[in-house]
């Protein structure tokens, strides 16, 4: 299990995972998704810990971060709550690494941010468009029959329905992760999340034609096999983004970081080496001596 730190805001506590130097403006920072947790990021963090300053944060709702009752579950919500980690940690500009509702979340904050943004590489991430949400998201945002789903959904189930919308058996460590904190708590604020983001073209195809503002190089990489988010997804974002590399990967899932984690590695490794961000720490160390 990564180590982590605590960092509160308005009230809310979410974990943190900083490879430091605390002192250092520029980090590369991970935002998962839904079900989370940070732990997700583990095949590349130590990675590119090695060569800039890696952040990593557990949303609120997810793996060891607080489930308030009172937080704003949208997105918009979740972009100033990560920019208030960001504040706290002392983090002025970001490669920022999304996937899925990370996507949207630091998207958002892109925007409100963007001199502060360096790069952009999106996984699997919800898209920038209206689209028809996936079945489960349709009984999350349904009232009562989504908390009637979320209190009788047993481990077992959540176990069979992860691996039978995956191309691939996903490791037996990682769905336990995932049913480690599942509590009830969190599956409430799932429906939150999602009742929060049911019309599409108001969430998420309203940021579009900001998004094409940003001059930011950007990365693509979708694991084709997805049955949540269709691979035509990616090609929305490399419309919106005029310097953008995309990469479409057969026969991976949804997260195709844990489907094949040093494919997916080596290619977010190579662009971030690419556009500067894992030369950070050593530039900063070496005009310092």
């Amino acid at each position: 299990m990564l180590a982590t730190r605590d960092v509160v805001v308005s009230g809310v506590r979410s974990a943190v995972f900083d490879s430091g130097p605390l002192g250092r403006a520029e980090a590369v920072v991970f935002v998962h998704d839904n079900p989370g947790p940070l732990d997700d990021w583990e095949f590349a963090l130590d990675h590119v810990a090695s060569a800039a300053r890696a952040v990593a944060v557990d949303m609120p709702g997810f793996g060891r971060a607080d489930r308030p009752r009172e937080f704003d579950f949208s997105v918009k919500g979740y972009a100033q709550h990560l920019a208030a980690v960001l504040a706290e940690l002392g983090v002025e500009r970001a490669h920022l690494v999304l996937h899925d509702f990370g996507g949207a979340w630091g998207l958002a904050w892109a925007l409100a941010h963007p001199r502060a943004v360096r790069s952009i590489t999106l996984i699997n991430s919800v898209p920038v468009s209206a689209f028809r949400w996936h079945f489960f998201a349709r009984l999350w945002q349904t009232p009562w029959l989504g908390e009637l789903f979320q209190l009788s959904t047993s481990d077992f189930s959540i176990r069979r329905v992860m691996n039978r919308n995956n191309p691939r058996p996903l490791p037996p460590a990682f769905v336990e992760r995932v049913l480690s904190y599942a509590d009830m708590r969190q599956k409430f604020a799932v429906l939150k999340l999602y009742r929060a983001a049911r019309d599409t073209e108001a969430t998420f195809a309203s940021m579009a034609p900001a998004l094409t503002q940003l001059d930011v190089p950007s990365c693509v990489i979708w694991g084709e096999a997805d049955t949540y988010l269709t691979p035509e997804h990616a090609h929305d974002f490399a419309r919106i983004f005029a310097d953008c590399e995309l990469h479409r990967l057969p026969g991976l899932g949804h997260w195709p970081f844990i489907d094949d984690p040093a494919k997916v590695r080596a290619l977010l490794l190579a662009f971030l080496a690419r556009n500067g961000a894992l030369r950070a720490r050593a530039g900063s160390e070496a005009s310092a001596s």
